[in-house]
């Protein structure tokens, strides 16, 4: 039997309006990385996301071998590829230079991000961006002087957008004055950090609003399912994952139990996101499927192919 979906369990999400799904991935760093990736690209490429984006390390240290998967996405999927890029350490000459090169390829989707200011205190390289309002303006020049080729069209530009006060930010009402800045700029939607607590989604789309941001804020959400990285993220973002969540992770006897107690985690996170009114579901993978496969199965979204079949049910008919 099937799970009902959120059409059933919420009046407010409606056939007209199917629920946007997207994946991150990262370039692979080793042979061995870059098999697993592709087999989860393909697990992945059956739910028919609207995109995927694609992240580098820090600085670009791996922008070739973005560039590289990015190539491979667009020559041998289905999937259409958001680009990460990032700012900091880099002139404007250089990066209008990536983002030809980006568009060259074909890609049609920018994540436009500030990037990790440098963790040995040196001084910016001369003449960089330092905001990623400088990089949108730029990807926007970029885009005008390139119309002819774009054939009119636009480049869409995403961006960062925080539930809890960002590390280095004063505060949370200052977090959502950059994002308002950002929307300024030309900024077309934004993908949240990953959060851990069921209400504060709901809490920066309120706050974001009353403030005048009006683009789309998609909540980006990790399968809970490792206590390393769920740690580790908690670190990273400064926000205490719930001490239950840390206690059930723990004292799980197996990798399985470990998976169903993160997914349950998360699809608690998904569902208010959704109820509050996230146009989608932005998936932090981690190259792996299963786990962001299990959260798709029991999220149940409101989606639709362009056969009108749903695509996790036209998977499970290929797979019959």
């Amino acid at each position: 039997m099937s799970p009902p979906s959120l059409i059933d369990t919420h009046p407010n999400l409606s056939d007209t309006a199917p629920v946007a799904l997207s994946y991150e991935l990262f370039p692979p760093r080793s042979p061995a990385a870059a098999e697993t990736l592709w087999t989860t690209i393909r697990e992945l490429e059956t739910t028919a996301p609207d995109y995927v984006s694609v992240t580098y390390g820090a600085s670009g240290s791996n922008r070739d071998t973005a560039v590289e998967l990015i190539n491979r996405l667009l020559l041998e999927t289905t999937l259409r590829p958001l680009a990460h890029l990032t700012c900091v350490g880099n002139t404007p000459q250089e990066l209008a230079g990536i983002i030809g090169e980006l568009l060259d390829t074909g890609v049609r989707g920018i994540l436009a991000l500030r990037g990790d200011l440098p963790k040995d205190g040196a001084a910016p390289v001369a003449g960089s961006l330092r905001y990623a309002q400088d990089l949108i303006e730029l990807i926007r020049r970029v885009e005008q002087r390139r119309s002819a080729l774009l054939c009119a069209g636009k480049i869409a530009v995403g961006v960062a957008a925080y539930p809890t006060r960002h590390p280095e930010s004063p505060s949370e009402a200052h977090d959502v004055e950059v994002l308002l800045a950002k929307q300024r700029s030309g900024a077309d939607f934004a993908i949240t950090q990953v959060f851990f607590h069921t209400d504060q989604y709901a809490d920066l789309l309120t706050r974001a609003r009353r403030a005048g941001v009006t683009i789309p804020i998609i909540p980006g959400v990790m399968p809970l399912t490792s206590l390393r990285r769920v740690r580790r993220l908690g670190e990273l973002t400064g926000v205490e994952p719930a001490p239950e969540l840390l206690e059930r992770l723990a004292s799980a006897d197996n990798d399985l139990e470990r998976l169903r107690i993160g997914v349950d985690a998360t699809v608690d996170l998904a569902n208010a996101a959704l109820l509050a009114g996230a146009p989608g579901i932005h998936i932090y993978t981690f190259n792996e499927h299963q786990s962001a496969l299990e959260l798709l199965d029991k999220l149940a979204l409101p989606r639709r192919t362009h056969s009108g079949i749903r695509p996790d049910a036209a998977a499970r008919q290929l797979a019959s």
